[in-house]
């Protein structure tokens, strides 16, 4: 497979610069990396920016509610364990509106990806703050400065048991693959925190804001196997790490659960007793 293989006919809508063409990017080329078929995907979409792409990656795709891109993409893998499934959303959709199937994705250790579009706002109902906006963040919902807290959705996704949490930004293509490509083909949840710039309504976390701040674990001789470290490090605040910070194997929710591995789901009979046809008169 190569990149190319995954387009469509339709073109993406986002602003010229706007960091989801890096993800989009990063997605096939992680997807054409790992040799995985077409048929053999299958991507849900939330509502937002990244939402407005699902069109455009040639696989199967359902674009779900705000916010409920996870449980549908849980709900395809439970239901055919041979499907890559992968899960995008952007700060709002996965760390707002979402954040109890994050949190429950994550303690279940389901066997997807999520990538998350981080811009730190809302951008697609034109830039008002999201749980990831920094302390002062000026915009239409928060005219004198945010004054909440910014949650920490990589710390939330670690405490909770992901088994593999990561992050990189949107404009480091070569990066982002690596990381992408590493979490899909990791067995259990993966969660990838990608930082991107909206180059539209946020003004203050621009590519060259994110350039003077990131450093990549890898290279600091960092080791992903430990979870406090892991804890430490996305609490960094002075300094943006990005690579993997945890990961480790342990089974996933469908394995668990699945008391017929040589059959999918999909392909099992349904047995129906008639007895209980007369509880549903």
């Amino acid at each position: 497979m190569k990149p190319n293989d995954y387009n469509t006919s339709y073109k993406p809508t986002w602003c010229p610069g706007c960091g989801n063409f890096g993800i989009w990017a990063a997605i096939k080329a992680a997807l054409a990396e790992l040799n995985i078929p077409a048929h053999k995907v299958v991507i849900t979409w939330d509502i937002g920016c990244i939402g407005n792409g699902a069109n455009t990656i040639k696989c199967y795709s359902f674009h779900s509610l705000h916010g409920r891109a996870l449980p549908v993409a849980v709900g395809a893998k439970l239901a055919n364990k041979d499907l890559t499934v992968l899960a995008l959303a952007g700060d709002g959709g996965a760390y707002g509106e979402g954040t109890n199937h994050l949190i429950h994705a994550a303690r279940y250790n389901s066997d997807v990806t999520l990538i998350v579009a981080n811009n730190k706002s809302f951008s697609l109902t034109t830039g008002q703050a999201s749980p990831t906006s920094d302390l002062g963040y000026v915009s239409k919902t928060t005219p004198w400065g945010e004054i909440k807290e910014p949650i920490n959705p990589m710390a939330l996704s670690l405490v909770s048991g992901a088994s593999f949490v990561a992050r990189a930004p949107a404009f480091d293509l070569p990066h982002l693959t690596k990381v992408i490509k590493q979490g899909v083909a990791h067995q259990g949840f993966s969660h990838v925190d990608v930082l991107q710039q909206c180059v539209t309504f946020n003004k203050v976390n621009t590519v060259a804001w994110y350039r003077k701040r990131i450093y990549k674990l890898e290279e600091n001789f960092y080791k992903s196997n430990d979870i406090k470290s892991a804890i430490d490090k996305c609490l960094e605040s002075n300094k943006l790490p990005v690579g993997i910070f945890y990961e480790k194997k342990k089974k996933g929710y469908g394995q668990l659960l699945d008391k017929t591995p040589k059959i999918k789901a999909i392909d099992q009979e349904i047995k129906f007793d008639k007895k209980m046809l007369g509880e549903f008169k």
